[in-house]
């Protein structure tokens, strides 16, 4: 019942407010993203209906931006960001034109819709750093207050991860998300300065990665170290830092305990040996490939990978690997767009993790190298799992392009002042280069000094 109450709350004192603060309606829309309250509590939440809170809140967040005119649209180094993920929707939206099964691929362009509509609204609206902060730690207690509640069921004897969907998602999904919400919690906790800020990013981290360990997901587990190993290359190369990356990776190698690293180890063992999960997926990525030849350019349609695999003889499933699966289902086009976004999101924010990089700020600094490594690990991840609406990887890169957008527009301001500055001492030095003897008949110096 306390959950019921709470969303309740959340929901219709939220809309109210997002009708003249919207940022406020996008972070309660990114909240609900991630926990899903109707999953979360399905016995008190689940169980009133289909209260569509989130839909409540995302009205009410786009009436309020609409009435403060849709934003500020000078993006700086986050717009080919925004038009990258834009793009990719126009072109996945193709496929309502030209696909089998029209129902399917609307599903998927209104999902993806829902995505795209709140990040273009943070983008517009995070323009400072007060607000990133915001952002993070919105993203971090939300998926913090998730692996919370899962490690709960679990040490109560139930492992909802393995044993039950959550939002229809399976183990494979949530510790994709998992993954990315462990390296960005980590790094929020290297940038906070306060005390009782670190241990809740930290003890988030910890209860994130937990959750990856018991999902059993081999490709979380990948991308947990995937996303160690770009984090340690991208820390300050300082002892202090060394060692707190090393007991992050010792603590992470105790929870995994005897039988998640024996179910580990099984990526790398001989054909003969791999377990059908193993081999299906082998079989689904062959199957795109020859897809992706087949249909180059358009793919077979948005959502349309399940139908596709029946009719090559496979079963009916879906390709494990969000590359393959959108190589195939959305053209090479498609894939390319996908894969630029997350792409160019990291690479823009590579200069700022330097200690002597153009920032000189260590919390951005942080949450550049938190954002980067996330990402990365989530990238390994979904290459063994088939995953396009999970919301928290774009809020992430969300985070990512507002730290460009901002850092732009100080990059502005700085140059800005820097250019008037210029003009003042200009305008200085022209009123005082003149003649000391224009305009006086009395005889000087050498000096200019009246004799």
């Amino acid at each position: 019942m306390a959950g019921l109450v709470y969303v309740y709350l959340v929901t219709y004192l939220g809309a109210a407010v997002a009708l003249f603060y919207p940022l406020v309606g996008l972070f309660i829309y990114i909240h609900y993203a991630i926990i899903k309250p109707e999953s979360l509590w399905h016995w008190s939440v689940g169980a009133a209906g289909p209260g569509r809170y989130s839909f409540i809140v995302a009205v009410a967040m786009l009436v309020g931006w609409a009435i403060q005119g849709g934003g500020k649209w000078n993006l700086g180094r986050g717009t080919a960001i925004a038009a990258l993920l834009v793009g990719f929707l126009a072109w996945v939206s193709l496929g309502l034109v030209y696909c089998e099964h029209v129902e399917l691929a609307q599903h998927y362009v209104t999902s993806l819709a829902k995505i795209v509509l709140p990040f273009l609204v943070g983008i517009t609206l995070i323009d400072s750093k007060a607000k990133l902060r915001q952002l993070a730690w919105v993203i971090v207690l939300s998926q913090g207050y998730l692996a919370f509640d899962f490690n709960q069921s679990y040490y109560n004897g139930f492992n909802r991860v393995v044993l039950d969907t959550f939002g229809g998602f399976d183990n494979n999904c949530m510790a994709a998300a998992m993954v990315a919400g462990t390296v960005l919690a980590f790094f929020l906790g290297m940038a906070e300065k306060r005390l009782l800020a670190k241990l809740a990013a930290f003890g988030s981290a910890v209860l994130m990665a937990h959750v990856i360990m018991f999902s059993f997901s081999r490709g979380g587990q990948l991308g947990l170290i995937a996303a160690g190993v770009a984090g340690f290359m991208l820390i300050p190369k300082t002892p202090r830092y060394y060692l707190l990356f090393f007991l992050a990776a010792a603590l992470a190698y105790r929870m995994a305990g005897p039988e998640v690293r024996q179910r580990f180890m099984t990526i790398f063992v001989d054909e003969e040996e791999r377990d059908q999960s193993a081999n299906s997926r082998i079989e689904q990525w062959k199957a795109c490939l020859k897809t992706i030849r087949d249909n180059p350019f358009l793919g077979v349609g948005a959502n349309h990978w399940p139908l596709q695999s029946e009719k090559m003889g496979l079963p009916r499933m879906q390709a494990h690997s969000l590359w393959f699966q959108t190589g195939a289902e959305a053209g090479i086009p498609g894939l390319l767009l996908l894969s630029a976004f997350y792409g160019l999101t990291m690479w823009r924010l590579l200069p700022f993790c330097r200690r002597d990089g153009p920032l000189g700020d260590p919390w951005l600094e942080h949450m550049s190298r938190g954002v980067i490594a996330a990402l990365a690990g989530f990238a390994v991840s979904v290459s063994f799992i088939s995953v396009t609406w999970l919301e928290l990887p774009y809020y992430v890169a969300m985070l990512g392009a507002a730290i460009l957008r901002v850092t732009s527009d100080r990059q502005t301001m700085a140059e800005a002042a820097v250019d008037e500055l210029s003009v003042d001492e200009d305008a200085y030095f022209e009123l005082d280069d003149s003649d000391p003897t224009d305009g006086d008949d009395d005889p000087v110096d050498e000096f200019g000094y009246a004799t």
